[in-house]
């Protein structure tokens, strides 16, 4: 039986744990002998593993996340929100059982003090294949994990507008040679889960002769699928007479890439234009930010605060007429899938791989970049079309067919078979 170790940082938290928990579920499926090892582990579930097990290995591993947050303050700009890794320490995980036993090493989500570049180099003692998720950027660039318009990328990094001290051999310059040092020991082939991400990678200097294939992340569309609106929305103590809005984070304009501004003043165009019919809307947001200080929102507000399970999220999702994600860079963004997933069309900016993910005016709205006008746009387009239930139908549609469980746990073994069968070759060949 085909033995796959996944190794992330955390079990389940942000977008890239929630990915690798759920491939490993649906290679499980398949009958694939599949794991996940983390290095911090918050939850209690015995199927996942990690490599602090102690409350002394756990307490070093916490403090270790913690300084380099506090370091790298030392380093970047006051007040900059853009996530940016230093890989000041690791682990190294070449003497787990599990690793040693597998057939292929799967990394997906490796910093916070996990795998740094020279316990990323250690692997390679191993002799195993390995494939790598790009969940975000940072792998293939100095530091950052949201690039935004930088191509610094594709060189040798250095000039960071993230830091203070922003020179041709400033610390990202550093981290990025670091990188590429340990990138010519440790063969690996790339998942991409979208086609940007499979577009910038190609673009990146650090994994220009990299192998690289596109296969999207799952999730478990038995939990969010299409629910009866008026039993959900009276479950979670919403009207069943308005038009519902959905959005997934709880606003802040200090998240630059989450697009809060253009949100905002797309709501307020949104409120002028429908006039006396802005009544039929309302606005319902779920994440985990308090609501102290919240901006004033143009239509009635219901914040649900922090959602605790998944088929509690799909309520949310399946209660909805809409979704809003006024993002302006991710990856393959959960969010937009699960929505889809629940048969709730969404609107978003055309960036990042949502595009994978929404067919222009068939599942939803591809605004503009950056055009509040645009988003508005999409918001009215929705409210008006003539057939909510066909929308509803063609967002479930997309997720059966390019992102069930079944369709990416199958890519994923074939992608297995083929670098088990490369590494052997190579191996016979010295």
């Amino acid at each position: 039986m085909l033995k796959v170790v996944h190794l992330n940082t955390y079990d389940g938290n942000g977008g890239a744990g929630k990915a690798c928990l759920r491939l490993n579920r649906a290679l499980l499926d398949e009958n694939i002998d599949s794991k996940v090892i983390v290095h911090y582990k918050f939850g209690k579930n015995k199927d996942i593993g990690t490599f602090n097990n102690t409350v002394l290995q756990k307490g070093y591993a916490a403090a270790t996340i913690i300084l380099e947050r506090v370091l790298g303050k030392g380093y970047l700009k006051p007040n900059m929100r853009t996530p940016f890794s230093f890989a000041w320490f690791g682990r190294s995980v070449i003497d787990h059982p599990d690793v040693k036993a597998a057939d292929v090493i799967h990394l997906h989500w490796v910093n916070h003090s996990f795998l740094n570049p020279s316990h990323l180099a250690e692997i390679a003692k191993l002799n195993k294949p390995v494939l790598w998720t790009f969940h975000d950027s940072n792998a293939f660039t100095g530091g950052c994990h949201v690039r935004y318009t930088c191509d610094h990328y594709q060189r040798e990094c250095g000039y960071c507008p993230l830091l203070k001290k922003s020179e041709a051999d400033d610390i990202s310059n550093k981290i990025w040679h670091q990188k590429n040092e340990t990138y010519k020991k440790l063969n690996f082939t790339i998942v991409a889960p979208s086609s940007w991400m499979l577009s910038s990678v190609l673009m990146s200097s650090l994994m220009k002769d990299k192998a690289i294939k596109q296969i999207p992340n799952t999730l478990d569309t038995g939990i969010f699928k299409p629910q009866d609106k008026k039993q959900v929305r009276a479950a979670l103590g919403l009207p069943t007479d308005k038009f519902i809005f959905l959005s997934g984070f709880m606003p802040s304009r200090k998240d630059l890439h989450k697009g809060t501004q253009y949100l905002m003043d797309s709501l307020e165009m949104l409120k002028t234009n429908r006039g006396v019919h802005a009544d039929d809307i309302e606005l319902v947001i779920f994440g985990n930010r308090n609501t102290d200080q919240l901006p004033v929102f143009p239509f009635k507000t219901t914040f649900l605060g922090t959602i605790g399970s998944e088929s509690k999220l799909a309520e949310c999702y399946a209660a909805a007429d809409a979704f809003l994600i006024p993002s302006l860079e991710d990856n393959l963004p959960y969010t937009v899938m699960e929505s889809l997933a629940c048969g709730t069309p969404v609107i978003s900016f055309t960036t990042g791989g949502i595009p994978d993910m929404v067919n222009h005016e068939y599942n939803g709205y591809l605004a503009e970049y950056k055009s509040a006008e645009s988003f508005t746009a999409g918001m009215e387009w929705v409210v008006d079309y003539p057939d909510q239930q066909l929308l509803q139908k063609q967002a479930r549609q997309t997720v059966m067919q390019y992102f069930s469980e079944d369709t990416v746990a199958k890519k994923h073994i074939k992608l297995y078979e083929q670098v088990i069968k490369t590494t052997a070759k190579a191996k016979t060949k010295a």
